[in-house]
C-alpha cells in the first residue's frame, strides 16, 4: 500500500524490537553499522538499508526464529543462524546474500507455497501480503512439489479433506481462514505480548499445527478474543483479514489521525480508497499507544456513516412539534434570534453553553468563547463536571496543576501500581495492555475497587491485593493507608522536607496517625480487612517506584475531591512524584476531556485554569477578543438545570454532549430542558437531549475535521481531516457561524489559527503550533519557552505551586444511605465494547458483545429475591426506577449491584440521585441505595412513557424540494 503520511518517523518493519545498550559496530554485506547492544542482526541490517527476508518476525513482538527465511552466514560461525534471534557482536561480519543462503531461502519458501492456495489475484491480501512479497524477494519462480496432503483444498481424491478447516467469519470485523495460515505464530505472540489476553494458541504439532482461539468447539466470537486487532495487524497473509478490506479492496493512501474514543488518545492511520475509509490501523509511532489499539478505535468507526446521522439542520417552535429540515442560514438565524430574545426578556445571564469532550480543543475553545465574548457571561460547563472535575480541584490544591503527572511510557518503570476506582481493561484497554505487560515482568498490583474487575485476575496477571471496599468509603481507605505509612515510619521524609511544606506535613501526619484512621478502626466501615490494607500500604510505600492510576470510581462521589487529595497525599508521603515509574494519573474517560478543561470550559476558569475573577487574566482575553469579560463565575450544569426549573435560565447551546442520558437524576434533567425556551443541540445524531431541543445543528465526526485532542497524559495530538464533512461544515465552523449570526465578527479560516490564539493567551500552550506538531508528532503541555518540546513528566524539580501541600482528608459519610426500603448499593461503570452513552458504539457491530445493559448481582442477593440468571428485574431508588435483565456473578460483593449506562432503553441514570461532590458538584454516580425485585417484563411505566415521548419528539418533516 502506498502511504501518504506525515514522514516524521520511519514506518518500516525492522523485524525485531529496539534495544538499548552500549554501541556495537559490525559489518553486514560490506556495510559498517553501529547499533545498541542486544540488537538483532536482522534489525541492524534493516537500519543499514538491507532488507533480510522474513515471515515470522515483526518488530512489535519478540523474535521467534521459526520460519527460517531470515538465515544468514556469519564469518567464523558454523551453520546458517536466523538473523532475527542472533544478537550483534563487535566486529561481526555478516553475509545475507550468498549463493548458499539464496538457495536455502528459495527452498524454505517453496515448502511454504506447497501448502498454500495460489489464488493471489483474487485474495483480499493481494498487494498487501508479506508471503507474496517474500516469494518475490527470494526469487521463487517455480514449485517442484506435487500437490499432496494440504490444508487448502476442500476435497482430495473425491473425498472431504480432513485437514481443511472452513473460514471462521464469526467476528463482525475480521475473518480467520486456516487454509492460508503459515503457522508463523505472529498472531499468537501479538495476543500474548502486545494485548496480553492470551486468547490464541498453536494447537497440534508438525503438519497438524493450526492457530486456535480457545477450545475446538469455539470460534473467534465465542473465545476470549477482545477484537483488539493485534493479531490481524501481525498476520503476514490473508489468514486474519479485515472484512472491510475484503469488501472494499486494499487501501491506497492513508492519513494519520487520533482516535475519538477514550482518553488514551491512540494514533491511527486512516487508510482509504479515494474518499472511502477502508480500515483504521494503529500507528506504530503513536506515543500514547505504540502501535496497539482496542476494538473501538480499530473497528468501531462505522457510526460516522450510519443512516441515523442527521445531515441537515432542523428547527421547531415547540418540542411537541415535528422537526422541520431547513437551510443552514435559516437554522442559524432562528437560533440566534431566539437566544437574543431570551436575553432581552430574562437578562444576559439567562443562556449558556455546554462544551464537548469529544470535540477538538479548537472547537471547545470557540464554544466557551461564544459564551464569554458573545453571550456576555461565564455560563459554560463541560462533561468533566460529571466525571473528572474533582481531579482538577484536588490536584490543583495539592500539586498546583489539574492534570496527571506522567506519560504512559512511565508505567514501564513502575514497581508497584495502585489502581483505584478504575477498570482499565474495559475503559482504557490500550493502557491496560501496557500495564499488564509490566505486571508480567514482575511489577506488583494493588486494586482498590468494590468490584472484581478483569485486571484483578486474568491471564498471567494477578493483583497482590484487591481491597474490595464498600462503595462510598474511598476516603476512609486512602486515609487508613496513610495512617500505616506514617505510624510505621514508611514516609519518605527526605522528599517531604525538600519538596513539601514540612509544617503542613507534621500537622497532616498527626491527623493521619490518629487511631480512628487505623485499618482496624475503619474495617467495619470499609469492609476491607485490616491486615490486607496494612500489607497493601506497606507494599506501596516500600516496594520501589509506586504509581497510582485512578478513574471515575474515585471522582464520582460526594467526597470525590477529598479522595483525589488523599491520593496526592499518598504520592507525596512516599516520594512517588517527579520521576519515571511513579506519579498520580487520572484515567480520563473521553478523548478530549482533558482538553475541554484546558480550554476554559468551566464557568470559573478561563483557558489554562486561570480564575475569571483575576483582572490580569481577563485583560489578556479582553485585549484579544475585543470585548469585556464578566468577572463573576457562571453556572455549572446542575445550576443551569436548577435555574431552568426556577425560570431564570432559558437557553442552552449543547455541543456534542447528551446530558439527558449521561447526567444524574434523569427526571430532573428532563424537567430543566423542558422549561427552556431554546435548546440548541449540535451533534451527529438525534440524541436523547434532542428530545427537548428546538434547534438541531448537524455535527461532523472526527474523520471530517482538523484540530487537536489532548489525552489523559496531557499529550496534544493532531486530528486530521480524512474526508469532507458530510454535513457541509466542521464543528468549529458551525460555532463560528452561530457566533456571527448573533453579531460577532469571527474570521477563522482554519483550526491552526484558533490554536495560534490559544497559544497567545494560554501559558501552558504558548509553544504549541501545528508546525511543531507536524515536526514532533505530538507534545505534552506545558509546552513553552522553558519546555519547547513539551513536558512528559511533571513536578520533576518542584511542584507547580511551589511546595507540595498536604491536606486533611476527613471521611464524611454520604447522605445516600441504605435502609429497609433500599438495602443494596448500586455502582455503575463501562464495558469494553461500548463507550459512554453508546451514541457511537451502539451504531456499530460492537452491539454483538453488549446489546443491552445488565444488572450484576451477587448469587446470594439474587437467591433471597428469587432472581435467576437472565430474569427481568425492577431496579428502584429514591429517584426513580427502571427494568433490565439480571446476571448473577461474584464479581460484586453481597449488598452491591452494578450496571452500565450505555443504552437509553435502560436509562440507568433515572436511578441515580442529585447528591454530588462537595467541591465541584460532580454527581455521586457510584453510590445509590436501591432495591432489586423481579419484574414482569423489560419496561416500567416510566420507560414506556419515555419511549413514547422520544418517538413523538423524533418526527421529521423533510424540507420542501
Amino acid at each position: 500500500m502506498k502511504d501518504l503520511i506525515i514522514p516524521w518517523t520511519d514506518e518500516r518493519d525492522l523485524g525485531t524490537p529496539a534495544r538499548a545498550g552500549a554501541p556495537v559496530t559490525l559489518t553486514i554485506d560490506g556495510q559498517e553499522i553501529t547499533v545498541p547492544e542486544g540488537t538483532s542482526v536482522m534489525r541492524a541490517a534493516a537500519l543499514a538499508g538491507l532488507a533480510i527476508p522474513k515471515l515470522c518476525a515483526t518488530d512489535s513482538v519478540e523474535a521467534f526464529g521459526s520460519c527460517r527465511l531470515c538465515v544468514v552466514e556469519i564469518e567464523g560461525r558454523r551453520g546458517t543462524p536466523a538473523s532475527c534471534t542472533t544478537p550483534v557482536a563487535a566486529g561481526m561480519q555478516v553475509h545475507t546474500q550468498t549463493p548458499k543462503i539464496r538457495k536455502l531461502r528459495r527452498g524454505v519458501m517453496e515448502l511454504y507455497i506447497s501448502d498454500h492456495p495460489l489464488d493471489c489475484l483474487t485474495c483480499a491480501a493481494n498487494g498487501d501480503c508479506e508471503l507474496q512479497d517474500m516469494a518475490g524477494a527470494v526469487g521463487l519462480r517455480d514449485v517442484r512439489y506435487e500437490s499432496g496432503q494440504n490444508h487448502f483444498e476442500t476435497r482430495q481424491n473425491g473425498e472431504a479433506n480432513p485437514a481443511y478447516i472452513p473460514k471462521d467469519d464469526s467476528n463482525p470485523y475480521f475473518t480467520y481462514d486456516p487454509a492460508k495460515c503459515i503457522v508463523c505464530s505472529r498472531c499468537v505472540r501479538a495476543c500474548e505480548e502486545v494485548q496480553g489476553t492470551f486468547a490464541l494458541t498453536i494447537e497440534g504439532s508438525g503438519f497438524g499445527s493450526r492457530v486456535s482461539a480457545g477450545t475446538a468447539d469455539q470460534d473467534f466470537l465465542a473465545s476470549d478474543c477482545v477484537s483488539c486487532g493485534a493479531c490481524v495487524a501481525a498476520c503476514p497473509t490473508a489468514t486474519l483479514q479485515e472484512k472491510s478490506v475484503i469488501e472494499m479492496g486494499t487501501p491506497q493512501r492513508s492519513v494519520i489521525t487520533t482516535c475519538a474514543y477514550c482518553g488514551v488518545g491512540c494514533s491511527f492511520k486512516a487508510e482509504l480508497n479515494g474518499d472511502r475509509l477502508v480500515r483504521m490501523t494503529p500507528y506504530k509511532h503513536g506515543k500514547a499507544n505504540r502501535g496497539h489499539s482496542c476494538v473501538k478505535g480499530r473497528f468501531a468507526y462505522g457510526y460516522a456513516e450510519h443512516s441515523d446521522r442527521i445531515l441537515a439542520p432542523m428547527v421547531r417552535d415547540k418540542i411537541t412539534d415535528p422537526w422541520r429540515e431547513v437551510s443552514w442560514d435559516e437554522a442559524l438565524t432562528f437560533a440566534a434570534q431566539r437566544m437574543r430574545a431570551i436575553q432581552q426578556t430574562h437578562g444576559q445571564k439567562s443562556i449558556g453553553v455546554i462544551t464537548s469532550s469529544r470535540c477538538t480543543n479548537e472547537e471547545t475553545y470557540l464554544v466557551q468563547k461564544l459564551a464569554r465574548a458573545v453571550f456576555g457571561n461565564n455560563n459554560t460547563d463541560t462533561c468533566a463536571r460529571v466525571c473528572h472535575s474533582p481531579t482538577g480541584y484536588g490536584l490543583g490544591q495539592t500539586f498546583g496543576t489539574s492534570a496527571g503527572t506522567q506519560d504512559f511510557d512511565s508505567v514501564e518503570h513502575s514497581d508497584v501500581v495502585v489502581i483505584i476506582g478504575a477498570n482499565p481493561t474495559d475503559g482504557h484497554p490500550v493502557f491496560a495492555s501496557r500495564l499488564k505487560k509490566r505486571l508480567r515482568a514482575g511489577a506488583k498490583l494493588i486494586v482498590i475497587d468494590p468490584r472484581r474487575t478483569d485486571i484483578v485476575r486474568s491471564a498471567h496477571v494477578e493483583a497482590a491485593h484487591h481491597l474490595a471496599l464498600r462503595p462510598g468509603t474511598n476516603v476512609a481507605v486512602v486515609t487508613a493507608m496513610a495512617h500505616v505509612i506514617v505510624t510505621e515510619g514508611l514516609a519518605d521524609e527526605a522528599f517531604i522536607k525538600s519538596r513539601c511544606d514540612w509544617d503542613e506535613y507534621r500537622e497532616y501526619a498527626e491527623f493521619a496517625a490518629d487511631p480512628r484512621h487505623s485499618p482496624e478502626a475503619t474495617e467495619m466501615l470499609t469492609g476491607v480487612a485490616a491486615a490486607q490494607l496494612r500489607a497493601a500500604a506497606r507494599l506501596f510505600a516500600a516496594g520501589g517506584n509506586g504509581a497510582i492510576y485512578y478513574g471515575l470510581g474515585v471522582t464520582e462521589h460526594s467526597q470525590g475531591s477529598t479522595t483525589v487529595i488523599g491520593i496526592a497525599n499518598l504520592a507525596m508521603l512516599t516520594g512517588n512524584i517527579g520521576r519515571k515509574g511513579v506519579g498520580v494519573n487520572p484515567l480520563r474517560g473521553q478523548n478530549n476531556v482533558q482538553g475541554s478543561c484546558d480550554m476554559g470550559s468551566f464557568p470559573h476558569e478561563l483557558p489554562g485554569y486561570r480564575h475569571v475573577k483575576n483582572p490580569d487574566v481577563r485583560a489578556i482575553f479582553e485585549q484579544t477578543w475585543g470585548v469585556p469579560i464578566d468577572p463573576e463565575p457562571g453556572l455549572r450544569i446542575p445550576n443551569m438545570l436548577d435555574a431552568a426549573v426556577d425560570g431564570s435560565f432559558k437557553g442552552l447551546y449543547c455541543q456534542g454532549e447528551d446530558i439527558l442520558q449521561s447526567d444524574p437524576d434523569t427526571k430532573h434533567v428532563a424537567a430543566g430542558l423542558e422549561a427552556m425556551d431554546c435548546v440548541i443541540v449540535h451533534d451527529l445524531f438525534l440524541n436523547e437531549t434532542a428530545n427537548y431541543a428546538h434547534v438541531f445543528l448537524p455535527g461532523s465526526s472526527f474523520l471530517e475535521k482538523d484540530g487537536t485532542f489532548t489525552n489523559a497524559e496531557r499529550r496534544i495530538n493532531r486530528v486530521r481531516k480524512v474526508m469532507a464533512p458530510k454535513n457541509g461544515y466542521a464543528d468549529w465552523e458551525v460555532t463560528q457561524l452561530l457566533a456571527n449570526a448573533m453579531g460577532a465578527d469571527w474570521r477563522y479560516t482554519h483550526p491552526a489559527q484558533i490554536m495560534e490564539e490559544i497559544a497567545a493567551t494560554t501559558p501552558s500552550f504558548a509553544g504549541v503550533s501545528y508546525d511543531l506538531l507536524e515536526e514532533h508528532g505530538s507534545v505534552q503541555w506545558p509546552c513553552n519557552e522553558e519546555h519547547p518540546t513539551g513536558t512528559p513528566l511533571m513536578h520533576m524539580d518542584g511542584f507547580v505551586r511551589g511546595k507540595g501541600r498536604f491536606i486533611h482528608t476527613e471521611y464524611i459519610a454520604t447522605d445516600e444511605k441504605t435502609g429497609p426500603r433500599f438495602p443494596l448499593l448500586l455502582t455503575t461503570g463501562r464495558i469494553l465494547s461500548q463507550y459512554n452513552v453508546g451514541a457511537q458504539t451502539r451504531r456499530t457491530a460492537n452491539t454483538v458483545w453488549h446489546g443491552e445493559d445488565l444488572l450484576e448481582i451477587h448469587p446470594h442477593d439474587a437467591e433471597v429475591r428469587g432472581i435467576k440468571e437472565g430474569d427481568f428485574v425492577r431496579l428502584a431508588s429514591r429517584s426513580g426506577e427502571t427494568a433490565l435483565r439480571a446476571t448473577l456473578t461474584d464479581r460484586v460483593s453481597t449488598g452491591v449491584v452494578y450496571t452500565t449506562f450505555h443504552h437509553p432503553d435502560t436509562q440507568a441514570n433515572v436511578i441515580t440521585t442529585d447528591y454530588s461532590d462537595w467541591a465541584t458538584n460532580c454527581p455521586e454516580y457510584k453510590v445509590t441505595a436501591v432495591q432489586v425485585s423481579l419484574s414482569n417484563g423489560p419496561t416500567t411505566t416510566w420507560q414506556d412513557d419515555y419511549a413514547a415521548q422520544a418517538a413523538k419528539s423524533r418526527r421529521i418533516t423533510p424540507a420542501a424540494e
